[in-house]
């Protein structure tokens, strides 16, 4: 039965005769459909390493800005997306958003073919991606109720770490699949390398053979039977989602809000972009909130029927200010996990893959290729893997003694490692021999990725306790689409201190900001006067 009309999980005799099962097919259908979104949105942070090495006739700051493209429009589409399940339901949500990756896929894999392929084609198709990062949205909101609250840090925990590991697989497929014609004479021609690359067994020498569109290529292999899966493996849940209208209006419903998302990001990237892509006229730190409330506008003043009631209902988490406070935390963990894992790669090759002397003649640095430079594809995923793994540990140990003391440990240690990761950075951009700051530089992101990893745990059992099953879900939809954002801040900021030769003002900024949040969490679920003791 794809419409389930009694669910009621917190009773004991239900869920051990009926519910579990139920709750744990739609999990093992979520995973998987939830890690080809994170690969599909985030491939962009390894392509753009790529098609420098390859030589596409593009700046670095150009590269980064596809990196920042997929983050805005996934942290965007993740505003809508996490009201997908009470409007949609469940199943039809999953579905549909899984098989939608299936554009941006197949149309990289196009563009990649030719060095001749516009810029904007790419930030087209960079935009498309975000499709990727809008799924985690309704993915978390829809398991959150299939759980009961004792086992939603564990389910959610699951979810989201295995999810992210998409992040993993992308890092580490992608390169492995560039090396051979996987796809014969269906795949196009190769690609001659100009510079050395690489992959996670080591270096790809220059001048080797490289299939670089089967990076969007490859997720057609697992796309394909997981929307079936989707389709006919799924649920949704009537007390939920009571009102979807059949399986073509629930579609209708995503395809109308998932179309606004796209306008609204389209349009503020058009004034933040420079020319000649667009107008130039705000600044990041303009554009971001301009975009999140013009989403939510839009979407309040175009929803139809009952899709407006049900969104004026789910509005109401905006006046709580767990809401607000959670979000902030999200951001935390979930926006560093996110934004480290678009913006490292790209890093570790401007500024590790190069020498760095100062002229004294012209007063300039003078930056050139380093032959002892490490490979980003070697070692980027190797954060983004510990995070991801230790994601359900942070869910379940917070079960056990309670989400916010986990967030507050985490705070510290991102605070020191933020800190020491710029230092490093700055020693590196400032010496001929940057690779011997390599090594503390790596494991010093391996410890913000793992932090980051068992705070995403935490703080999503945090939200839990705090709120009911019908606020959960939003607020968790919402707490991970403004968090998503750092997919778009990270490697704008990074990009743009390496560009000014200052890489470490940026992770001093972000030192910053965890020491905020290490005061927000005390203040609001640890003190002894705070309104939620947690624990």
């Amino acid at each position: 039965m794809t419409d389930i009309k009694n669910w009621d999980v917190e009773d004991t005799t239900f869920w051990e005769s009926t519910g579990k099962k139920i709750a744990n097919r739609n999990l093992w259908i979520s995973i998987p459909s939830l890690l080809m979104g994170f690969a599909v949105w985030l491939m962009w942070g390894i392509i753009t390493v790529q098609m420098s090495n390859l030589g596409f006739p593009f700046k670095d700051d150009e590269l980064f800005t596809l990196t920042a493209i997929a983050g805005l429009a996934g942290a965007t589409l993740r505003i809508p997306a996490s009201f997908f399940i009470r409007l949609a339901g469940g199943r039809n949500t999953i579905f549909l958003t899984t098989a939608l990756l299936m554009i941006p896929a197949i149309g990289t894999g196009i563009a990649l073919q030719s060095k001749e392929t516009s810029l904007l084609t790419f930030q087209i198709l960079a935009l498309l991606s975000g499709i990727g990062g809008g799924n985690f949205a309704c993915s978390m909101s829809n398991i959150s109720t299939f759980f009961p609250k004792r086992l939603q840090g564990t389910a959610l925990g699951l979810n989201a770490g295995l999810g992210n590991f998409g992040v993993t697989t992308m890092q580490v497929l992608i390169p492995l699949a560039m090396t051979m014609g996987v796809f014969g004479a269906l795949g196009g021609d190769s690609m001659p390398l100009i510079k050395d690359s690489g992959w996670i067994l080591g270096k790809i020498l220059a001048g080797t053979d490289t299939w670089i569109q089967n990076a969007g290529f490859i997720w057609l292999v697992f796309l394909v039977p997981l929307a079936f899966l989707g389709f006919f493996g799924m649920n949704n849940l009537l007390p939920i989602s009571p009102s979807i209208g059949g399986t073509l209006a629930a579609f209708v419903k995503i395809l109308w809000l998932y179309g606004l998302a796209f306008f609204v990001t389209a349009v503020g990237l058009y004034l933040y972009l420079p020319a000649p892509t667009g107008l130039g006229v705000l600044n990041m730190w303009i554009a971001l909130p301009l975009i999140i409330v013009a989403m939510l506008m839009i979407m309040k003043v175009t929803a139809f029927g009952e899709m407006k009631v049900g969104i004026n209902k789910q509005f109401a988490i905006f006046s709580n200010k767990h809401t607000w406070s959670m979000t902030v935390l999200y951001v935390l963990t979930f926006g560093s996990f996110i934004g480290f894992s678009m913006a490292l790669p790209l890093a570790i090759k401007v500024i590790f893959g190069n020498t760095h002397v100062f002229d004294t003649a012209t007063q300039l640095w003078v930056h050139a290729k380093n032959p002892n430079g490490p490979s980003a594809l070697t070692y980027a995923w190797i954060g983004p893997f510990v995070g991801a793994l230790i994601r359900p540990v942070g869910g379940w140990i917070s079960d056990k003694v309670g989400g916010s003391i986990v967030t507050q440990i985490i705070s510290v240690v991102m605070v020191g490692a933020s800190a020491y990761a710029g230092y490093l950075m700055m020693q590196a951009y400032q010496s001929a021999t940057p690779e011997v700051f390599f090594q503390p530089f790596l494991w010093t992101f391996v410890v913000l990725f793992a932090a980051s990893g068992l705070g995403n745990g935490s703080t999503f059992r945090t939200v839990g306790v705090i709120f009911d099953r019908l606020q959960a879900g939003p607020v968790l939809g919402w707490t991970s689409a403004v968090a998503a954002y750092g997919s778009f801040i990270a490697p704008v900021v990074i990009g743009a201190q390496v560009k000014a030769g200052t890489p470490e003002n940026a992770m001093y900024g972000f030192a910053i900001f965890y020491a905020l949040c290490l005061i927000l969490n005390w203040w609001f679920y640890l003190r002894s006067g705070s309104d939620i003791k947690n624990p």
